[in-house]
C-alpha cells in the first residue's frame, strides 16, 4: 500500500466512493479491516467522520475537512515516492490499470509480460471491464490509467491512440453469409445476431457505423446479449447467430477455421484502442513507464488479417 499512512489511505477511499465496500475492494482489504480502520481515525479525531444511516453513509463536517487534507497529503506521498526513486534509479511501486474486455483478454497480455521483464519491482493490478466502467473507476481515480476500446468525451480525462483495430463479420462455417464476397447490410437483419452488452466499446462502434449507413442497432435481430468477445464467440461457433467483434480477438478460431470472417459491403468498422488518463492527476514514474512502454508496443502491433 506504500509507506503512507494506512489509516488515510483508507479513509481517503471510503470518502471518495462514499462506500466501504468499495474501498475494500480498492485497496484489497476486507471489509471489517475497513471498518476498524476509519473507527481507530474516529477515535484519533475524537468525533465521527460519517454519518450512517440506513445501508448509506456521508461525510461529517469534520470528515470533509479530513478528506481535504487527506487528498493533499496522499499526493504529497505520491510526489515523494517519485522524486527519490527518480533519484535512485530505480522504478518501483504499484500500477492500478484498467482496461475494457477486448484489449484487456487479447492485447494486453504480451504488453504486460514485456513491461514486467523491464521493470520487475513494479507491481500491476489489471481489473476489466467494459469500456463505460473502465471510464467510470478512472473518474473516481480507482484506477492510475486506463486503456478503452470506445469513445472517450470526458473533458477532464486525456486520450491517446495506441491501434487502430478493425471488427469483423464472424459466423460458423456453412452459415449464409459465407457465400458472400462482401455481405449487403441489408442482409444483417435477416439472421440471428449475438451482441455485446450495454456499455461495451465494441457495441458502440458497432451502433455508430451500423448508424452512418441507415441501420439501426435496433433493426437487428438480437437473439443473445453477452457480457464477453470469448462468450460471443463461443455462441456463434455454436451456431447460434453471427455477431461483429475485434480481429484482435481472432487468432486461434482462424487457426482452427472454427469460424469465418466477413466484411459489410461499403462499411468497414475501424476503431482506435486508446490510453486513458486524467489531464491533472500525478503520474508516478511506474506509471510513466508503462504508459512510454506500452505506446512503443502498440507502435509495432498490425492487423492479423
Amino acid at each position: 500500500m506504500s509507506f503512507s499512512d494506512t489509516r488515510l489511505r483508507v479513509f481517503h477511499a471510503v470518502a471518495k466512493h462514499l462506500s466501504f465496500t468499495r474501498a475494500a475492494e480498492e485497496l484489497y482489504l476486507t471489509q471489517p479491516a475497513v471498518t476498524f480502520q476509519i473507527r481507530q481515525l474516529e477515535e484519533h479525531f475524537n468525533t465521527r467522520l460519517f454519518d450512517r444511516h440506513h445501508n448509506r453513509i456521508s461525510l461529517t463536517e469534520a470528515g470533509e475537512t479530513v478528506f481535504d487534507y487527506a487528498e493533499r497529503i496522499l499526493e504529497l506521498y505520491r510526489e515523494t515516492e517519485k522524486a527519490v526513486n527518480e533519484m535512485t534509479g530505480e522504478t518501483r511501486g504499484i500500477i492500478k490499470l484498467g482496461a475494457s474486455t477486448t484489449i484487456g483478454e487479447y492485447l494486453l497480455p504480451p504488453i504486460l509480460s514485456g513491461y514486467h521483464e523491464n521493470f520487475p519491482r513494479v507491481q500491476i493490478r489489471l481489473s476489466v471491464d467494459n469500456t463505460s466502467l473502465v471510464v467510470r473507476k478512472l473518474e473516481d481515480a480507482t484506477i492510475d490509467m486506463g486503456m478503452v476500446e470506445g469513445p472517450v468525451s470526458n473533458k477532464n480525462i486525456a486520450v491517446a491512440p495506441c491501434f487502430e483495430d478493425e471488427l469483423v463479420v464472424i459466423f460458423a462455417p456453412g452459415h449464409p453469409f459465407e457465400s458472400m464476397e462482401e455481405i449487403p447490410l441489408a442482409k444483417l437483419k435477416e439472421y440471428p445476431f449475438v451482441s455485446r452488452e450495454e456499455g461495451s466499446g465494441t457495441r458502440m462502434v458497432i451502433s455508430e457505423h451500423l448508424g452512418k449507413g441507415g441501420l439501426s442497432y435496433d433493426q437487428l435481430d438480437m437473439i443473445l446479449e453477452l457480457g464477453t468477445t470469448e462468450s460471443v464467440k463461443a455462441a456463434v461457433e455454436g451456431g447460434v447467430g453471427f455477431s461483429i467483434i475485434s480481429s484482435v480477438a481472432l487468432r486461434k478460431e482462424l487457426q482452427l477455421n472454427s469460424l469465418r470472417i466477413g466484411r459489410i459491403k461499403g462499411i468497414r468498422f475501424k476503431r482506435l484502442l486508446n490510453f486513458v488518463f486524467q489531464k491533472q492527476k500525478f503520474r508516478s514514474k511506474a506509471v510513466e513507464e508503462f504508459l512510454n512502454f506500452a505506446k512503443q508496443r502498440c507502435a509495432l502491433l498490425h492487423p492479423d488479417i
